[in-house]
């Protein structure tokens, strides 16, 4: 057995188990880079991903030209953005500097930027298609929060049963809700309305998955928080075949859609391909998750 700690950027991983290919060979060796270079020149996590913020919405800025050299520029703008959401990440795990403001900043930072897409999108394409246009952005863009929200919830799911607390994000309403009860309007307003947001969030995504959260619950109350291991083993072996699907709802395929559709001159197939393929993605996601949590769930009731 092998067990040498993973060094240089696979160190810096959340797991090979949750990572894409593109991620592995691409994302995380460039972002790797980035997160050395800005560890020595004393940058913060944050200030990475503010910065992928404004770099990935002059993307959004690109696309509204019909001009395939601007549009191949919004390509780079919006590859460069991903590369430093990986750097901010790595760093925050290179040095220790995770935080829940850095949980929050990193998962709006992709709404930044596809907003700034769907925006620029809509604007190109609403000479020839009016509101029908508008409509269908908005259809995309609700359906790509549940999509990327969800794969990010069982992805961490996988995570924390794979790594425990400490390799995992994931939290739940109740834990937030009494956090976000402890901090005043008046003195942080900024903290106070991102910890809202992600209550919220948080909210939805267990909204959807009820069967889940029996399992969790019982883990939480019944185990005090520390699943068996023969519950650990057997989670992995079930939910690592359905790691593809949280991933393809995340960032990679729906971006290689986008440059497609938007270097020929169609990005109406964006929306499309948002709507359809991805949601067919996502119904089947959460249906082979809840099927095999609830399967846990009665497991775990009775061992």
């Amino acid at each position: 057995m092998n067990t040498e700690k993973p060094s240089g950027y696979k160190s810096t991983l959340k797991s090979e188990d949750t990572e894409e290919f593109i991620d592995i060979y691409f994302y995380r060796p460039i972002g790797y880079q980035w997160a050395l270079f800005f560890k020595k020149i004393g940058v913060s996590p944050n200030q990475i991903t503010i910065a992928s913020i404004f770099i990935g919405m002059a993307s959004g800025i690109c696309f509204y030209f019909a001009d395939f050299w601007i549009n191949l520029l919004g390509v780079f703008f919006l590859v460069w953005a991903n590369s430093y959401d990986s750097a901010d990440g790595q760093l925050a795990r290179m040095t220790n500097q995770k935080s829940a403001l850095g949980r929050i900043l990193d998962g709006a930072c992709g709404d930044f930027w596809f907003a700034s897409i769907y925006i620029a999108i809509v604007l190109r394409l609403w000479p020839q298609w009016s509101f029908p246009i508008l409509i269908t952005a908005l259809v995309a863009g609700y359906s790509h929060s549940k999509q990327a929200a969800m794969g990010d919830y069982f992805r961490n799911i996988h995570l924390l049963f794979l790594k425990g607390k400490n390799g995992s994000e994931l939290d739940n309403s109740a834990d937030l809700r009494k956090k976000y009860s402890g901090i005043s309007w008046t003195k942080q307003p900024f903290i106070k309305f991102f910890e809202l947001l992600y209550l919220n969030y948080t909210k939805g995504q267990e909204k959807w998955t009820p069967k889940t959260q029996q399992m969790l619950q019982i883990i939480r109350v019944q185990y005090k928080g520390m699943a068996p291991e023969w519950f650990m083993k057997e989670f992995r072996h079930k939910s690592k075949p359905l790691l593809p699907y949280t991933n393809m709802l995340s960032f990679n395929l729906r971006a290689i859609v986008l440059f497609i559709s938007v270097l020929v001159g169609i990005p109406w197939i964006y929306f499309a391909f948002e709507i359809s393929v991805m949601n067919i993605m996502l119904l089947y996601m959460i249906y082979k998750y809840e099927k095999i949590n609830n399967h846990f769930r009665k497991k775990l009731e009775y061992s």
